[in-house]
């Protein structure tokens, strides 16, 4: 009878340490996996298509910004974006496709800005100083916007010929200029040769020229203690030149 009691009690022992050694095992477990959680650089990531093929765009307009087309790299667009070069070919299929899509989008922006404006409901000579003042703002505060466009002067306009709504959507820069022009000659003050094209030229110089040579003009001419000062004073010429040039 004792050694019957005795047999169960130490069968209950066993149980009762088998039981805690697989606790003890499984919080380990889960330790571990909260750690290695904690620690993969993944943790937090979700299945974002979207968000992923934007951070690649983002990626490729810095990326042929600072190094052109030629001189762009998938790689380096892959590893700004976080994502691998098979998800850059994936999305974009090729470079030269992806830079064609950054050309349209960056003439894009500067179009819509200028749209927004919405000069119409200003008289002609506010609505030249507004033009010019944000054209000369975009244009200091979107230097890939310059870049972009030196890039493809670089490539001869090979890729904006060959793209079927960059000319269309660049219309607009000449639509508007034609309405405040007209509204000008007809209040009698614009001169009746003023042409928006020459307009749009005049001032897309002085603005480009501010961002293009901003290092080299300011090398040799000016103090870099004083940019901000400069580039006002330059906002303001800018200005001037156009209402100039116009004014009767």
């Amino acid at each position: 009878m004792i050694v019957v009691i005795l047999h169960r009690a130490a069968h209950t022992d066993c149980n009762c340490v088998s039981q805690w050694l697989l606790f003890r095992g499984k919080v380990a477990n889960d330790e571990d996996k909260t750690l290695s959680s904690q620690n993969s650089p993944l943790q937090g990531r979700k299945n974002d298509p979207i968000g992923l093929k934007q951070r690649i765009f983002d990626s490729a307009l810095n990326e042929f910004a600072e190094s052109g087309l030629m001189g762009a790299r998938m790689e380096n667009i892959a590893a700004n974006a976080k994502t691998t070069k098979r998800m850059v070919v994936y999305h974009y299929k090729t470079k030269e496709a992806l830079y064609m899509l950054v050309l349209e989008h960056v003439y894009r922006g500067i179009r819509q800005h200028e749209l927004d404006l919405d000069l119409s409901s200003y008289p002609p000579a506010e609505a030249i100083v507004k033009l010019v003042e944000a054209s000369f703002d975009f244009h200091v505060s979107h230097p890939e916007f310059i870049r972009i466009v030196s890039t493809e002067n670089m490539l001869r306009g090979r890729f904006i010929r060959q793209s079927t709504s960059i000319r269309t959507l660049n219309q607009t820069a000449l639509t508007l200029l034609e309405d405040i022009l007209e509204r000008g000659k007809r209040g009698h003050l614009f001169k009746e040769d003023a042409q928006a094209r020459d307009v749009h030229r005049l001032i897309s110089s002085l603005c480009v020229h501010q961002v293009a040579n901003q290092y080299t003009f300011g090398a040799l001419f000016e103090n870099s203690d004083e940019a901000d000062v400069q580039t006002a004073h330059y906002r303001q010429l800018a200005v001037m030149v156009a209402l100039r040039y116009l004014m009767k």
